[in-house]
Protein backbone atom coordinates (compact mmCIF):
# COMPACT_ATOMS: atom_id res chain seq x y z
CA UNK A 1 0.00 0.00 0.00
CA UNK A 2 1.36 3.42 -0.97
CA UNK A 3 0.77 6.73 0.77
CA UNK A 4 1.67 8.88 -2.23
CA UNK A 5 0.89 8.75 -5.93
CA UNK A 6 2.40 9.93 -9.20
CA UNK A 7 -1.01 10.72 -10.80
CA UNK A 8 -3.32 13.63 -10.01
CA UNK A 9 -6.69 14.70 -11.39
CA UNK A 10 -7.22 18.46 -11.76
CA UNK A 11 -10.19 20.43 -13.14
CA UNK A 12 -9.49 23.62 -15.12
CA UNK A 13 -12.03 26.33 -14.25
CA UNK A 14 -14.20 28.20 -16.76
CA UNK A 15 -16.25 30.44 -14.46
CA UNK A 16 -14.24 30.59 -11.23
CA UNK A 17 -15.41 33.14 -8.65
CA UNK A 18 -16.09 33.44 -4.95
CA UNK A 19 -18.88 30.94 -4.18
CA UNK A 20 -21.44 32.67 -1.98
CA UNK A 21 -22.87 29.27 -0.91
CA UNK A 22 -19.59 28.08 0.62
CA UNK A 23 -18.62 31.42 2.19
CA UNK A 24 -21.09 30.83 5.06
CA UNK A 25 -18.59 28.51 6.79
CA UNK A 26 -15.37 28.89 4.78
CA UNK A 27 -13.88 31.92 6.53
CA UNK A 28 -10.83 31.98 4.26
CA UNK A 29 -12.79 33.29 1.25
CA UNK A 30 -12.57 36.96 0.30
CA UNK A 31 -14.34 39.19 -2.19
CA UNK A 32 -11.79 40.75 -4.57
CA UNK A 33 -13.21 44.26 -4.75
CA UNK A 34 -13.24 46.18 -8.01
CA UNK A 35 -12.07 43.30 -10.19
CA UNK A 36 -14.17 42.21 -13.16
CA UNK A 37 -15.40 38.57 -12.68
CA UNK A 38 -13.92 37.61 -16.06
CA UNK A 39 -10.55 38.89 -14.85
CA UNK A 40 -10.88 36.78 -11.68
CA UNK A 41 -11.48 33.67 -13.82
CA UNK A 42 -8.64 34.57 -16.23
CA UNK A 43 -6.23 34.97 -13.32
CA UNK A 44 -7.36 31.66 -11.80
CA UNK A 45 -6.85 29.92 -15.15
CA UNK A 46 -3.34 31.39 -15.44
CA UNK A 47 -2.46 30.23 -11.90
CA UNK A 48 -3.93 26.80 -12.70
CA UNK A 49 -2.00 26.44 -15.99
CA UNK A 50 1.31 27.55 -14.45
CA UNK A 51 0.78 25.12 -11.57
CA UNK A 52 0.12 22.18 -13.95
CA UNK A 53 3.23 23.02 -16.01
CA UNK A 54 5.31 23.05 -12.82
CA UNK A 55 3.95 19.67 -11.68
CA UNK A 56 4.47 18.05 -15.07
CA UNK A 57 8.03 19.40 -15.28
CA UNK A 58 8.82 17.19 -12.27
CA UNK A 59 7.33 14.09 -13.89
CA UNK A 60 4.04 14.20 -12.00
CA UNK A 61 1.21 12.92 -14.22
CA UNK A 62 -1.67 15.41 -14.29
CA UNK A 63 -5.01 14.45 -15.84
CA UNK A 64 -6.61 17.81 -16.68
CA UNK A 65 -10.38 17.89 -17.24
CA UNK A 66 -11.91 21.14 -18.46
CA UNK A 67 -14.93 22.42 -16.57
CA UNK A 68 -18.07 23.35 -18.50
CA UNK A 69 -20.09 26.58 -18.29
CA UNK A 70 -23.40 24.89 -17.67
CA UNK A 71 -24.20 24.03 -14.89
CA UNK A 72 -22.62 26.90 -12.95
CA UNK A 73 -19.88 25.41 -10.73
CA UNK A 74 -17.62 28.20 -9.38
CA UNK A 75 -15.63 25.76 -7.17
CA UNK A 76 -14.99 23.02 -9.75
CA UNK A 77 -11.25 23.70 -9.35
CA UNK A 78 -11.41 21.69 -6.06
CA UNK A 79 -12.35 18.13 -7.21
CA UNK A 80 -10.90 16.39 -4.17
CA UNK A 81 -14.07 17.25 -2.24
CA UNK A 82 -16.47 15.19 -4.35
CA UNK A 83 -14.37 12.20 -5.43
CA UNK A 84 -11.58 9.91 -4.25
CA UNK A 85 -9.82 7.09 -6.12
CA UNK A 86 -8.61 3.96 -4.33
CA UNK A 87 -6.09 1.15 -4.95
CA UNK A 88 -8.96 -1.37 -4.68
CA UNK A 89 -10.41 -0.02 -7.94
CA UNK A 90 -13.17 1.71 -5.99
CA UNK A 91 -14.22 5.33 -6.43
CA UNK A 92 -16.04 7.18 -3.64
CA UNK A 93 -18.52 9.99 -4.34
CA UNK A 94 -19.22 12.39 -1.48
CA UNK A 95 -22.15 14.53 -0.28
CA UNK A 96 -21.46 18.25 -0.57
CA UNK A 97 -22.61 21.07 1.70
CA UNK A 98 -23.19 23.71 -1.02
CA UNK A 99 -25.96 22.88 -3.48
CA UNK A 100 -24.10 24.36 -6.44
CA UNK A 101 -21.06 22.20 -5.64
CA UNK A 102 -23.12 19.01 -6.07
CA UNK A 103 -23.24 19.77 -9.78
CA UNK A 104 -19.46 19.27 -9.98
CA UNK A 105 -19.99 15.50 -9.93
CA UNK A 106 -19.72 14.55 -13.61
CA UNK A 107 -19.59 11.08 -15.09
CA UNK A 108 -17.31 12.23 -17.91
CA UNK A 109 -14.61 13.01 -15.32
CA UNK A 110 -14.51 9.29 -14.49
CA UNK A 111 -14.35 8.46 -18.20
CA UNK A 112 -11.31 10.76 -18.57
CA UNK A 113 -9.56 8.93 -15.73
CA UNK A 114 -10.32 5.58 -17.40
CA UNK A 115 -9.07 6.98 -20.73
CA UNK A 116 -5.80 7.83 -18.97
CA UNK A 117 -5.33 4.08 -18.42
CA UNK A 118 -6.91 3.40 -15.03
CA UNK A 119 -9.46 0.78 -14.00
CA UNK A 120 -12.61 1.66 -12.10
CA UNK A 121 -14.31 -1.46 -10.73
CA UNK A 122 -17.03 0.02 -8.54
CA UNK A 123 -18.47 3.26 -7.18
CA UNK A 124 -19.30 3.77 -3.52
CA UNK A 125 -21.86 6.56 -3.48
CA UNK A 126 -22.54 8.51 -0.27
CA UNK A 127 -24.36 11.38 -2.00
CA UNK A 128 -27.88 10.41 -0.85
CA UNK A 129 -26.85 11.75 2.60
CA UNK A 130 -27.41 15.23 1.11
CA UNK A 131 -31.16 14.60 1.44
CA UNK A 132 -30.67 14.49 5.23
CA UNK A 133 -28.30 17.49 5.13
CA UNK A 134 -25.41 15.24 6.14
CA UNK A 135 -22.05 15.93 4.50
CA UNK A 136 -18.53 14.51 4.19
CA UNK A 137 -16.43 16.36 1.65
CA UNK A 138 -13.93 13.82 0.39
CA UNK A 139 -10.24 14.24 1.12
CA UNK A 140 -10.99 17.79 2.20
CA UNK A 141 -12.77 16.32 5.24
CA UNK A 142 -10.81 13.07 5.56
CA UNK A 143 -7.03 12.76 5.63
CA UNK A 144 -6.18 9.18 4.75
CA UNK A 145 -3.13 7.41 6.12
CA UNK A 146 -3.35 4.71 3.47
CA UNK A 147 -0.46 2.66 4.89
CA UNK A 148 -1.59 2.58 8.53
CA UNK A 149 -5.31 2.58 7.54
CA UNK A 150 -6.28 5.62 9.60
CA UNK A 151 -8.71 8.38 8.61
CA UNK A 152 -8.13 11.72 10.35
CA UNK A 153 -11.19 13.96 10.38
CA UNK A 154 -11.91 17.38 11.92
CA UNK A 155 -15.67 17.49 12.44
CA UNK A 156 -17.50 20.51 11.03
CA UNK A 157 -20.78 21.33 9.24
CA UNK A 158 -19.11 19.63 6.26
CA UNK A 159 -17.81 16.52 8.03
CA UNK A 160 -20.32 14.26 9.78
CA UNK A 161 -19.01 11.71 12.27
CA UNK A 162 -21.54 8.95 11.52
CA UNK A 163 -20.87 9.17 7.81
CA UNK A 164 -17.12 9.11 8.47
CA UNK A 165 -17.61 5.89 10.47
CA UNK A 166 -19.59 4.41 7.57
CA UNK A 167 -16.80 5.37 5.14
CA UNK A 168 -14.20 3.80 7.47
CA UNK A 169 -16.19 0.55 7.65
CA UNK A 170 -16.53 0.43 3.86
CA UNK A 171 -12.87 1.17 3.12
CA UNK A 172 -11.33 -0.43 6.24
CA UNK A 173 -9.90 2.59 8.03
CA UNK A 174 -9.80 3.47 11.74
CA UNK A 175 -11.32 6.92 12.38
CA UNK A 176 -9.27 9.51 14.29
CA UNK A 177 -11.81 12.21 15.11
CA UNK A 178 -11.34 15.71 16.56
CA UNK A 179 -12.55 19.28 16.10
CA UNK A 180 -10.26 22.02 14.80
CA UNK A 181 -11.05 25.69 15.36
CA UNK A 182 -10.05 29.06 14.01
CA UNK A 183 -10.65 32.50 15.49
CA UNK A 184 -13.23 34.51 13.52
CA UNK A 185 -14.30 37.87 14.96
CA UNK A 186 -12.95 36.77 18.36
CA UNK A 187 -15.05 33.57 18.30
CA UNK A 188 -13.69 30.02 18.03
CA UNK A 189 -15.45 28.42 15.03
CA UNK A 190 -14.84 25.03 13.40
CA UNK A 191 -12.39 24.96 10.48
CA UNK A 192 -14.41 23.78 7.46
CA UNK A 193 -11.95 21.17 6.12
CA UNK A 194 -9.34 19.02 7.84
CA UNK A 195 -6.88 19.49 4.96
CA UNK A 196 -6.65 23.22 5.69
CA UNK A 197 -4.99 22.62 9.08
CA UNK A 198 -3.25 19.29 8.46
CA UNK A 199 -1.21 17.44 5.84
CA UNK A 200 -0.26 13.77 6.03
CA UNK A 201 2.81 12.55 4.13
CA UNK A 202 4.82 9.32 4.17
CA UNK A 203 7.19 10.17 7.01
CA UNK A 204 5.81 13.42 8.44
CA UNK A 205 2.69 15.42 9.20
CA UNK A 206 2.25 19.19 9.03
CA UNK A 207 -0.44 20.16 11.54
CA UNK A 208 -1.79 23.16 13.43
CA UNK A 209 -2.01 21.64 16.92
CA UNK A 210 -3.13 25.00 18.32
CA UNK A 211 -6.39 24.65 16.40
CA UNK A 212 -7.36 21.50 18.35
CA UNK A 213 -8.70 23.19 21.49
CA UNK A 214 -9.58 19.99 23.35
CA UNK A 215 -6.37 18.75 25.03
CA UNK A 216 -7.46 15.09 25.02
CA UNK A 217 -8.21 15.22 21.29
CA UNK A 218 -4.89 16.92 20.58
CA UNK A 219 -3.03 14.30 22.61
CA UNK A 220 -4.84 11.50 20.79
CA UNK A 221 -4.00 12.88 17.32
CA UNK A 222 -0.35 13.32 18.33
CA UNK A 223 -0.20 9.78 19.72
CA UNK A 224 -1.51 8.30 16.46
CA UNK A 225 0.99 10.28 14.37
CA UNK A 226 3.95 9.42 16.62
CA UNK A 227 2.96 5.74 16.94
CA UNK A 228 3.10 5.55 13.15
CA UNK A 229 6.56 7.15 13.06
CA UNK A 230 5.53 10.49 11.55
CA UNK A 231 7.66 13.52 12.32
CA UNK A 232 5.23 16.22 13.49
CA UNK A 233 5.83 19.68 12.04
CA UNK A 234 3.66 22.14 13.98
CA UNK A 235 2.37 25.27 12.24
CA UNK A 236 0.60 28.32 13.72
CA UNK A 237 -2.93 29.53 13.11
CA UNK A 238 -1.46 32.48 11.21
CA UNK A 239 0.33 30.04 8.90
CA UNK A 240 -2.95 28.15 8.41
CA UNK A 241 -4.43 31.47 7.23
CA UNK A 242 -1.72 31.44 4.53
CA UNK A 243 -2.69 27.84 3.60
CA UNK A 244 0.45 26.25 5.05
CA UNK A 245 -1.66 23.29 6.19
CA UNK A 246 -2.95 22.70 2.67
CA UNK A 247 0.00 20.72 1.32
CA UNK A 248 0.21 17.38 -0.45
CA UNK A 249 3.06 14.95 -1.07
CA UNK A 250 3.41 13.48 -4.57
CA UNK A 251 5.89 11.35 -6.53
CA UNK A 252 7.78 12.70 -9.53
CA UNK A 253 10.24 11.15 -11.98
CA UNK A 254 12.32 8.20 -10.69
CA UNK A 255 10.30 8.08 -7.47
CA UNK A 256 11.47 11.48 -6.25
CA UNK A 257 9.16 12.94 -3.56
CA UNK A 258 7.81 16.49 -3.54
CA UNK A 259 5.73 18.39 -1.01
CA UNK A 260 3.44 20.67 -3.01
CA UNK A 261 2.04 23.95 -1.69
CA UNK A 262 1.21 27.50 -2.75
CA UNK A 263 3.74 30.30 -2.85
CA UNK A 264 1.88 32.03 0.03
CA UNK A 265 2.15 28.86 2.15
CA UNK A 266 5.87 28.52 1.30
CA UNK A 267 6.57 32.16 2.22
CA UNK A 268 4.77 31.79 5.56
CA UNK A 269 7.07 28.96 6.73
CA UNK A 270 10.00 29.59 9.05
CA UNK A 271 13.55 28.62 8.05
CA UNK A 272 13.46 25.84 10.60
CA UNK A 273 10.18 24.42 9.21
CA UNK A 274 11.58 24.57 5.66
CA UNK A 275 14.73 22.71 6.74
CA UNK A 276 12.63 20.01 8.44
CA UNK A 277 10.44 19.56 5.36
CA UNK A 278 13.49 19.41 3.08
CA UNK A 279 14.91 16.55 5.14
CA UNK A 280 11.94 14.50 3.88
CA UNK A 281 11.46 15.78 0.31
CA UNK A 282 11.82 18.74 -2.04
CA UNK A 283 9.40 21.69 -1.77
CA UNK A 284 7.43 22.61 -4.89
CA UNK A 285 5.39 25.81 -4.71
CA UNK A 286 3.41 27.93 -7.14
CA UNK A 287 1.51 31.26 -6.83
CA UNK A 288 -2.23 30.65 -6.27
CA UNK A 289 -3.26 34.02 -4.81
CA UNK A 290 -6.52 34.49 -6.75
CA UNK A 291 -7.63 30.89 -6.21
CA UNK A 292 -6.87 31.11 -2.49
CA UNK A 293 -8.62 34.46 -2.01
CA UNK A 294 -11.84 33.68 -3.88
CA UNK A 295 -11.96 29.91 -3.36
CA UNK A 296 -10.73 29.70 0.21
CA UNK A 297 -8.74 26.62 -0.81
CA UNK A 298 -5.22 26.02 -2.06
CA UNK A 299 -2.82 23.55 -3.71
CA UNK A 300 -3.98 20.40 -1.97
CA UNK A 301 -7.70 21.12 -2.61
CA UNK A 302 -7.00 21.37 -6.34
CA UNK A 303 -5.52 17.86 -6.59
CA UNK A 304 -7.50 14.60 -6.45
CA UNK A 305 -4.99 11.78 -6.08
CA UNK A 306 -5.42 8.76 -8.35
CA UNK A 307 -4.52 5.46 -6.67
CA UNK A 308 -6.56 3.23 -9.01
CA UNK A 309 -5.01 0.12 -10.54
CA UNK A 310 -3.80 0.56 -14.11
CA UNK A 311 -5.66 -1.33 -16.85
Amino acid sequence: MKQVTNTILMVRPVAFRMNEQTAVNNYYQKVLEGIDPKMVNARAQQEFDDFVIKLRSKGIKVIVVNDILNPDTPDSIFPNNWISFHKSGEVALYPMFAENRRKERREDVLLEVEKAGFRIDSIVDYTSAEEESVFLEGTGSILLDRVNRKAYCALSPRADENLLVEFCEDFEYTPVVFTAYQTVNEKRLPIYHTNVMMCLAESFSVICLDSIDDKKERKNVLKHLKDDGKEVIAISENQVNHFAGNMIQVVGTDGKRYIVMSEAAHKSLTDSQIRTLQKHCEILSSPLDTIEACGGGSARCMMAEVFLPEK
